[in-house]
């Protein structure tokens, strides 16, 4: 493939209208034969390894389940999933809903998800017979395009065009930049800067939100399920995901008690000492992004480069904290098995304050959990918590979808406007088609004054 943006995106328009036409079925076939090529153990095993060894991210076995899960589950997700012509009729309201495709998307691929997240948005993409164009980082390059050559061969498999999924195999931003003005639609996963320069490009976007996933256990809270799903979430694929948790806040009176569990699930509670040493490594010029030496590294690695040591067999290091913002570092996002432990007190509306201000700092609009007993509890971070999901007794990995919860698998999760960005859902295949609403004219239903205005005017009269 030539990596001349014009001429990919040439050939993408020309695979894209070879499929304009097809049915759901072929649509259906397609997508399958995608997912088998990308999900079958050994190239979720080949793929994984090369991710490891390219961009040095994550561990290999997690990695191989992320791929497999994910993947599966985007598949189920859209198998009922109709996207091709009339996909709604409202005969009531004279509506008839059809679909049809977007036309060329360009995916822009973060180097923590050079393995997993190009056959996602591939997916998506084809579900609404689209072409995919995946800009790739640089560091990751070799993974992205080995994902993409699997699916191309898919594509051919069944009788589809290969260019209906392209890669640019010599990543650059000028390229980017290019394939952006050029595409129809972009589908950015990565850093507040890539996110930024696709909502700046002119061309219709979807993006996400930087991450950093708090999460309450209060005085009700099931301590040993909060502690194994904490522990499950933070240390899958060395917290390569948005969704593991960043902080953790304790009610009092349980903390002590969830310091045990966390420690007898992997964790090393560090010194004051470590704190600090630990702090220097990871933003050596303050807070921000994290330097890359602790990024998706094991723990015991982290703190070797901290210049302490830990046992062999503790997978994540718990730091107390107990302010906000640039001058405590690590309420922020740490994008590695490190986590912040708060202690609050003073009831649940304490710590959805806590909550708002630490996502206020860094991850507007993400995602919050809470292991909790009380339903009271839970409405009360629904309603108080700015963010797009409140997971409940659940590990925070499973916002991005779960064979026990009923949010759309996907691997972009945006953040509504606290975030930057349009809409709060879990990206999935419903966003990758247009829809032409027909309508029809139905018996009148005019607006009556008295009908609408009746309980206005008895109180304030007219």
């Amino acid at each position: 493939m030539s990596d001349d943006v014009p001429s990919m995106v040439t050939r993408a328009r020309i695979a894209q209208g070879a499929i304009a036409d097809y049915s759901q079925e072929q649509v259906d076939e397609l997508v399958t034969a995608v997912a088998w090529a990308v999900a079958r153990k050994d190239r979720a095993e080949a793929l994984a390894q090369l991710a490891v060894d390219e961009g040095g991210f994550g561990n290999y076995a997690d990695k191989v389940i992320k791929i497999n899960k994910r993947v599966l589950g985007v598949l189920r997700d859209m198998r009922s999933l109709r996207t091709v012509g009339v996909v709604s009729e409202d005969p009531e309201r004279g509506l008839v809903l059809i679909a049809k495709p977007v036309g060329v998307v360009a995916a822009l691929i973060p180097t923590t998800g050079p393995d997993a997240t190009p056959p996602v948005k591939a997916l998506f993409a084809l579900k609404g017979r689209n072409a995919i164009i995946v800009a790739p980082h640089p560091r990751t390059k070799r993974t992205t395009a080995a994902v993409v050559g699997y699916m191309r061969e898919a594509c051919e498999q069944v009788g589809a065009p290969a260019d209906l999924v392209q890669v640019i195999s010599a990543p650059s931003l000028s390229a980017t930049q290019e394939l952006m003005r050029q595409a129809d639609l972009i589908v950015a996963t990565g850093g507040h800067a890539m996110v930024h320069a696709a909502y700046s490009s002119g061309t219709p976007a979807y993006g996400v939100g930087v991450g950093n996933a708090v999460h309450v256990v209060d005085e009700t809270a099931d301590l040993d399920d909060a502690a194994s799903a904490i522990a499950t979430a933070k240390t899958f694929d060395y917290a390569t995901s948005c969704l593991a948790d960043n902080a953790v806040l304790a009610e009092t009176t349980v903390y002590d008690a969830l310091v045990d569990r966390l420690v007898a699930s992997g964790g090393h509670l560090c010194s004051d000492a470590q704190c600090c040493a630990l702090q220097q490594l990871m933003w050596p010029k303050g807070g921000g992004i994290p330097a890359l030496e602790v990024i998706a590294k094991p723990a015991v690695r982290i703190a070797e480069l901290a210049g302490f040591t830990i046992a062999a067999d503790r997978t994540f290091l718990i730091v107390s904290e107990d302010g906000v913002g640039p001058q405590h570092p690590f309420s922020g996002e740490k994008l590695s098995v490190v986590l912040a432990l708060y202690r609050y007190s003073g009831g649940i509306r304490r710590a959805v304050e806590l909550v708002n201000r630490i996502t206020e700092y860094q991850g507007a609009g993400h995602t919050c959990g809470i292991h909790t007993s009380s339903d009271e509890h839970v409405d009360a971070m629904a309603m108080g918590t700015r963010t797009a999901r409140v997971l409940v007794n659940q590990n925070l990995n499973e916002g991005a979808g779960s064979p026990r919860n009923g949010l759309p698998f996907t691997l972009s999760l945006s953040c509504g406007t606290w975030g930057g960005n349009i809409t709060t859902e879990n990206v999935n295949a419903r966003h990758f088609v247009n829809i032409t609403w027909v309508s029809r004219p139905v018996p009148p239903r005019p607006a009556e004054e008295e009908e609408l205005f009746a309980a206005h005017w008895a109180r304030y009269g007219k």
